[in-house]
């Protein structure tokens, strides 16, 4: 059964049993519960505004209820229902344009767009997209995942309705305190100013992104006030002067610089946003669903860009999420009831890939004096907060600003220090240009541990780590390595960070490992060896990274199967350089090769093993396994796993294939 089940037709509160503040949940099976009536958002529009807080009531219920037992981005969505309802009320959606920004607050969003029903699929194998998508949905008006894109896109699309005849068209992109770090936030808050629109910008500041936002943004937007009643004088103005004949564009411009310049006056600090000719409102209370309504209104019929600053509080609407919003991000399962977070585990489990980590850079920091951590605004997702709390002063969280860790990490690293930088692999993506132009080529020794490498699980096609070995390996000067387990993590960063080292990329996955032990005495490996760990006759597979794991389990199972086939097994370790001793070994006593990765085939470890070949002049039969030539759906690592192939069972599909050839 899906969501909350109703009974009545009311709300009623509940005392936390671990004294949490009260909170709102819904009644079973209730018969007038107004959400369930509302499939689009044109039955919300036909509603009264004073209805209008009990809908966000019972959809912020409905979330808390669907997310207790599916698992997902929890707190950014209860913290945007009352933005997200206001602005289905006002704007003529799908027609109208709604840009979400990342799309961690959009669950509301789904909900209230024909997705209510099939809700519970969120997240699930062939279920609905974790962000949105206009794959999914006309409503969803482009693609959300990464950080920043919103304001360049809204900004697309309102250029697009002026040049296509829809001048009645309006677009919104809605951007959190913490995107708006990323540098593309401003780069499109600059061509805003200058291209002609009507756009609207929500800044829906919560001092949050998944970690608490960090940088001069934060702290502008903190001390940054403005007085409402200045907001409404002025447009009643505008709109007199306009209605008289006596505002056109150039005296709208004139008449906005000497206000901007008034407001700085009075405020004693300059606005940026209007400092760019960007209309600027607020800070407004996000959770008045009754005022945002009449506030858009208002700005609905307003000419030029403008920018609404909502104060909101992520995880609104429950106390455990409200105290603890970064662990509430994406809590997991838990008790609706209690705010006590369900445990899947008895804690006997191998150690986290990113704890390993973690650790290990507190222990080598420890060390190694010129050893620095670096990360764009995911310090306790890639654990990096572990050394952070012992040596603040030798951590950074430099925010949603990929390419500046990377360059800020380089700059580093050319007067002396030893940084190390970790990147969620899909978001390295952005950092492309920086890894090559800012270290590479003057082959810096930067360490970028690129965490989430590989097929990722629910969050989908936008967060898998499928790219990096690919895009990586045919830049010159980097050595780019992936540990098989929590050991050979821990000796790959050992060795990273020695003397003459260069530019050492290490990947790795999410989740845990497979060790009960993953701590192991810290030892050199030899840049570009890898290990045989298993002899064999017929059939020999390369595995590079802890899909060799599945390998080894794949052999096991052909063992039980009594077929008789003998399977040679590689770690090779490093993807570039490749260990050629092997390569030759491999050459010259199989016919038969196969290689797994958890990347994409095409210009990944499995094409490197064939072009080396190739260029020795070795014609063997080699069948690459890996991700497929398109972008791989949501569901479970597993699932996925055994979607395209690199679970033991398909790994020893391929095998038996290969060998009846």
């Amino acid at each position: 059964m899906r969501g909350l089940s109703r009974t009545s037709n009311s709300y009623h509160t509940i005392k936390e049993k671990n004294s949490l503040t009260e909170q709102y949940i819904m009644k079973e099976d209730n018969k007038d519960n107004i959400l369930k009536r509302i499939k689009y958002p044109d039955e919300l529009r036909k509603l009264p505004v004073e209805q209008l807080p009990e809908v966000c009531d019972e959809l912020r219920a409905d979330i808390l209820k669907e997310l207790s037992v599916n698992p997902g981005h929890l707190a950014s969505s209860l913290g945007a229902v009352e933005m997200t309802v206001a602005l289905h009320y006002v704007f003529n959606t799908p027609y109208d344009r709604l840009v979400w920004d990342v799309g961690h607050q959009a669950y509301g969003h789904k909900i209230l767009t024909g997705r209510l029903d099939s809700f519970c699929t969120n997240r699930k194998l062939g279920g609905l997209r974790p962000f949105p998508s206009p794959e999914e949905s006309e409503y969803d008006s482009f693609m959300c995942g990464h950080a920043s894109n919103s304001i360049s896109a809204a900004l697309g699309m309102a250029v697009a309705a002026r040049q296509t005849d829809h001048d009645d068209r309006h677009v919104v992109a809605i951007i959190g305190d913490g995107a708006m770090s990323g540098g593309l936030a401003f780069e499109g808050l600059n061509n805003v100013s200058t291209t002609p629109n009507d756009m609207i910008i929500i800044l829906n500041d919560n001092n949050m992104s998944i970690d608490r936002s960090v940088g001069g943004m934060k702290q502008y937007l903190l001390r940054l006030n403005t007085s409402e009643t200045y907001n409404k004088l002025r447009y009643k103005a505008a709109k007199w002067l306009q209605s008289n004949g006596m505002l056109d564009d150039e005296r709208r411009k004139g008449i906005i610089r000497l206000s901007n310049a008034l407001k700085s006056a009075i405020s004693h600090q300059q606005n940026i946003f209007e400092g760019m000719n960007i209309r600027y409102f607020g800070p407004f209370d996000g959770h008045n669903v009754v005022e945002l309504v009449r506030t858009l209104r208002q700005l609905k019929e307003m000419k030029g860009p403008k920018l609404l600053h909502l104060h909101t509080i992520k995880g609104h609407g429950y106390a455990p999420a409200e105290k603890a919003a970064t662990i509430w991000h994406a809590p997991g399962k838990f008790d609706l009831d209690t705010g006590q977070r369900i445990k899947t585990e008895d804690g006997t489990e191998p150690a986290k890939f990113q704890d390993v980590f973690g650790n290990t850079l507190l222990e080598l920091a420890r060390e190694n004096k010129r050893i620095v951590g670096v990360t764009p605004a995911m310090p306790t997702g890639c654990s990096l907060n572990i050394m952070m709390k012992e040596m603040p002063e030798r951590t950074f969280d430099v925010g949603i600003a990929e390419g500046h860790a990377v360059t800020f990490s380089g700059g580093m690293a050319k007067d002396g220090l030893q940084p190390f930088c970790n990147i969620y692999s899909a978001f390295a993506q952005r950092a492309y240009d920086n890894i090559i132009h800012d270290v590479a080529i003057l082959n810096l020794s930067v360490v970028i541990c690129l965490d989430r490498a590989g097929l990722v699980g629910e969050d989908g096609a936008t967060h898998h780590g499928a790219f990096d070995m690919a895009a990586l390996r045919p830049v010159p000067n980097i050595t780019l390595a992936s540990p098989m387990n929590e050991h050979e993590l821990r000796r790959l960063m050992y060795t990273a960070q020695l003397p003459g080292k260069g530019t050492f990329v290490i990947r790795y996955p999410r989740g845990r490992g497979v060790l009960a032990d993953w701590h192991c005495p810290l030892e050199e490996v030899k840049v570009g060896t890898g290990r045989k760990l298993r002899d064999g006759d017929d059939i020999a597979v390369l595995s590079v990274g802890p899909v060799g794991n599945n390998v080894v389990k794949a052999v096991e199972m052909m063992e039980n199967d009594g077929d008789g086939i003998s399977v040679a097994h590689y770690d090779m370790r490093f993807v570039k350089p490749l260990d050629e001793n092997l390569l030759k070994e491999v050459a010259a006593k199989f016919k038969h090769v196969i290689t797994v990765e958890d990347g994409v085939r095409e210009g990944g470890f499995g094409s490197a093993v064939i072009e080396w070949m190739e260029d020795n002049g070795q014609h063997l039969d080699i069948v690459r396994l890996g991700l497929p030539d398109h972008f791989v759906e949501h569901g479970t690592v597993a699932q996925l796993q055994s979607i395209v192939g690199i679970d033991a069972e398909g790994i020893r599909r391929a095998i038996k294939e290969t060998l009846r050839k």
